[in-house]
């Protein structure tokens, strides 16, 4: 009577869905969704690309190693009128073509280290932009599992709702029966219709979050979600207790050590302004031929070389400013870096505080969906004898879904703490985590470009 059996056994059954429901197509686990969204996301990829060009810092910042070759060719059009005094008098006059080729070689040998220093700031820059990498793997990575655990979460809960709308039918047309033959009130009728009314609107609610997150599914990790998997927490792969996570996430977190890069780049920048002030050494060759320059000259050729040493006396001011600039830069990167600190550990303790909290309510709303059957499968039988109303049951109804909903956010939650906990660590990576993939390895492009002298082409073709 009122649906208590239907209730006790097809909620049970919504809860327990997402775990042990059979899957007759092959099924997607948490890994192949983290492999799809690490291989695929758009975002992520497009971070890839960012790391390959700051690679090209570096070949350009050793192009000052190297000699700097032009060739120049004119030619034109000259009339000449010239007269000479001495001796006899001659006049020459007439048009010619003068042209000219020149072949023209430098190379800087001393300029105060600033090519050395350039080099070590655009390879830091590279290291930089890799932590930055990082960075945006891990919270891809975070994101992917998160949106995962969100749709298991949400599609729980759509079936919490369907199956209380399907038993609220069932104790509306008990109630409007037991009505009929006198044993109820009509308020008892009106108070079943309002309580089925909550539940469609909830049934509907739930089935607009879901294709919400169907949708966001696919943004991250690129397909449509379809017969997901439980996943379990990865506390496996977490230190023991805070404090050790606290110092891993000082040293490993990706928004830390980047930070410390941008101190490297920073301090950098300052050598390379100072080394402006500092006399610059070149060595320069000239091979030049011309033909017809004058009307009394054929032909000429010329090959000089020459060493110049220029030194800064005074340019305005504006070196001196540069090296102030960057020295106030290099003390704000370090300033920033002590911030960049405080908010990984602040990070890191909010996720463990989340992730402890998460064990002890997922345990809670064990015990509470396990009472709250209990106490609606009581109403029912006292109310078969009339110690209880309608509007009882429809209570103790009510608090079986609110029970099985607690439990499926808590066991939600509590997953999702512990990849935030490893992401807030630093260590949220396909490695770390034994995702069958091939990783993404930064250093490889940065090799084929690194000493390259010409050439346009990507090394991947294009």
């Amino acid at each position: 009577m009122f649906g208590g059996k239907l209730l006790a056994g097809s909620a049970t059954v919504v809860i327990l869905l997402v775990q042990m429901a059979p899957t007759p197509l092959r099924a997607d686990t948490m890994e192949r969704a983290l492999r799809r969204a690490y291989q695929n996301n758009p975002q992520l990829n497009a971070q890839r690309a960012l790391v390959r060009a700051t690679d090209e810092n570096v070949p350009q910042a050793l192009a000052g190693y190297r000699p700097k070759v032009a060739a120049t060719l004119s030619g034109g059009y000259q009339y000449t009128n010239e007269l000479f005094a001495f001796g006899t008098p001659k006049v020459f006059e007439g048009p010619n073509s003068p042209h000219a080729a020149a072949l023209t070689a430098t190379q800087t040998l001393y300029n105060g280290n600033q090519t050395a220093n350039k080099v070590r700031s655009a390879e830091s820059q590279v290291s930089g932009a890799r932590e930055g990498l990082r960075l945006m793997e891990q919270s891809i990575l975070l994101a992917a599992a998160t949106i995962y655990m969100d749709y298991l979460r949400d599609a729980a809960i759509l079936e919490v709702q369907r199956s209380n709308t399907k038993v609220l039918e069932v104790t509306l047309r008990q109630t409007r029966d037991r009505y009929s033959a006198g044993l109820v009130t009509p308020t008892d009728v009106a108070q079943s219709e309002a309580q089925l009314a909550a539940a469609k609107s909830q049934e509907l609610a739930a089935e607009s979050t879901l294709t919400t997150t169907r949708a966001n599914f696919r943004r991250i990790i690129g397909n449509e979600p379809s017969n997901l998997k439980p996943a379990s927490p990865v506390d496996r792969y977490l230190p023991a207790t805070v404090r050790d996570a606290i110092n891993l996430a000082l040293v490993e977190n990706p928004n830390v050590t980047a930070a410390m890069y941008s101190i490297d780049v920073s301090f950098l920048n300052v050598k390379i302004n100072e080394g402006a002030l500092l006399p610059t050494v070149a060595l320069q060759a000239i091979v030049q031929k011309s033909w017809q320059q004058a009307i009394t000259q054929v032909k000429q050729f010329t090959a000089t070389a020459t060493a110049q040493a220029t030194v800064p006396i005074y340019q305005g001011g504006a070196e001196y400013s540069l090296i102030r600039q960057s020295k106030e830069t290099l003390e704000q990167q370090r300033l920033t870096l002590e911030q960049v600190r405080d908010q990984a550990r602040a990070d890191l303790m909010t996720a463990w505080g989340q992730l402890i909290a998460g064990k002890a309510q997922v345990e809670a709303a064990q015990s509470q969906v396990a009472a709250s059957e209990l106490a609606y499968l009581g109403t029912t039988k006292e109310a078969q004898v009339g110690q209880r109303t309608v509007i009882d049951i429809l209570n103790a109804q009510q608090t079986v879904v609110n029970a099985r909903v607690a439990l499926v956010t808590a066991q939600h939650d509590r997953v999702v703490a512990s990849y935030a906990v490893l992401n807030a660590i630093g260590r949220l990576s396909p490695l770390v985590l034994h995702i069958s993939t091939p990783t993404y390895d930064a250093s490889v492009h940065y090799q084929q470009v690194r000493d390259n002298w010409g050439g346009v082409r990507t090394p991947d073709g294009r």
